[in-house]
């Protein structure tokens, strides 16, 4: 262990005041010079205290390397005679002497080291692949979302309850002979067509809200009288047969007609009289649709032709008739054809047609030129 005398000089001068008497300075190379002032204390306090720490901190883990280490940074080349040996020893005395917590407190006093900014050619390779990554999927996803968005058309069709609608081809849409007549039917016809075709015409005066309705009711609107002419021409007959094979518009809820698929059928070609119905091609029988979003279609979307131009155009789907009927039994008896059963039932349809003779030859008189 080192003693707090002067081993040099026999003395008991404490190396404080020793020191004082030198005047070590730090040099630009990182080095200590030591100068040696005779009888002189050094003026710079500040620069001796920060000498002092810096030997402290390096000094922690080992004391014997620390005193060589300060040994070796004396400039012997500044030094005059024994003066380097003394300061030497001087520092090895109070790096010794000095307690380790000092010089932790120092070094927590410092604060926490921040880490290096890394730079973009620091950037490590799976960041950067991962960003890469991440930007292409969000480009996959911008490219899915404007594709599921699609045109107005396969928008419309693929709303629920417009499971009867096909697609028209925007080029039958495009040529005006399809659609001769048609401006007479829809309101705001112009701006109808536009948004059907997804086409974006700037205006000065922007619709108010409840313009904007009205334009989108007539697009349906617009759009149903136009499928009703394309589904009897040769490209809407095969788009409208895929929804058929698959029973897309239903099937005959009669018994004998065993699930025979159905045909979407209107009662008038002008619009806003009558709702859809299916036509059956096994029994010629007329229903309503099975879901009820279906049944409040117009049937103008439809018109009354497309279902037997389809069959007369394609002989071979039409059906057998069912060989089977319904015959009423009461305890298995059969219904006697004289009961009031049929009676009534007979009556009830002859009086219909006695009706509606009687309403022919009222209409017959009163034409100009009857007798």
């Amino acid at each position: 262990m080192t003693s707090t005398t002067n081993r040099k000089n026999g003395t008991d001068e404490p190396p404080g005041e020793m020191l004082a008497r030198l005047n070590i300075d730090e040099t630009s190379e990182g080095r200590f010079g030591v100068h040696i002032g005779a009888g002189e204390k050094s003026a710079d306090g500040v620069a001796t205290s920060e000498a002092l720490d810096n030997s402290r901190s390096s000094s922690q883990n080992d004391t014997t390397t620390s005193a060589g280490a300060a040994a070796a940074l004396v400039n012997p080349a500044t030094a005059h005679g024994g003066a380097a040996y003394e300061a030497s020893q001087a520092l090895h005395v109070l790096q010794s002497s000095a307690p380790r917590g000092q010089t932790d407190q120092a070094n927590r006093n410092k604060g926490p080291s921040l880490p290096a900014r890394t730079t973009d050619r620091e950037r490590p390779k799976e960041a950067s692949e991962e960003e890469e990554y991440v930007e292409e999927d969000e480009e996959s996803s911008e490219m899915s979302a404007s594709d599921e968005e699609g045109s107005w058309i396969t928008w419309f069709c693929s709303l629920r309850g417009n499971e009867f609608f096909c697609e028209v081809d925007e080029d039958y849409i495009q040529d005006d002979f399809n659609l001769t007549g048609l401006h007479i039917l829809v309101p705001y016809y112009e701006y109808a067509l536009d948004m059907m075709l997804d086409v974006e015409m700037p205006m000065d005066d922007p619709l108010t809200e409840e313009q904007q309705e009205i334009v989108e009711s007539a697009a349906e609107m617009l759009y149903g009288l136009i499928h009703a002419r394309y589904i009897v021409t040769n490209r809407g007959m095969h788009a409208m047969f895929e929804k058929y094979r698959t029973a897309a518009f239903g099937r005959c809820p009669q018994v004998f007609c065993q699930g025979q698929p159905v045909l979407p059928v209107g009662l008038s070609d002008l619009p806003r009289n009558y709702t859809v119905n299916v036509f059956c091609p096994r029994c010629h029988g007329l229903f309503f649709p099975k879901s009820t979003r279906q049944a409040n279609i117009d049937g103008a979307y439809f018109g009354t032709t497309f279902p037997h131009l389809y069959l007369i155009t394609h002989p071979d789907m039409i059906p057998s008739k069912p060989t089977q009927t319904y015959v009423p039994r009461v305890y298995g008896f059969k219904v006697n054809q004289a009961s009031l059963f049929y009676k009534n039932h007979e009556d009830g349809h002859q009086r219909q047609q006695v009706a509606t003779s009687q309403r022919q030859s009222r209409r017959s008189r009163t034409k100009p030129g009857s007798k």
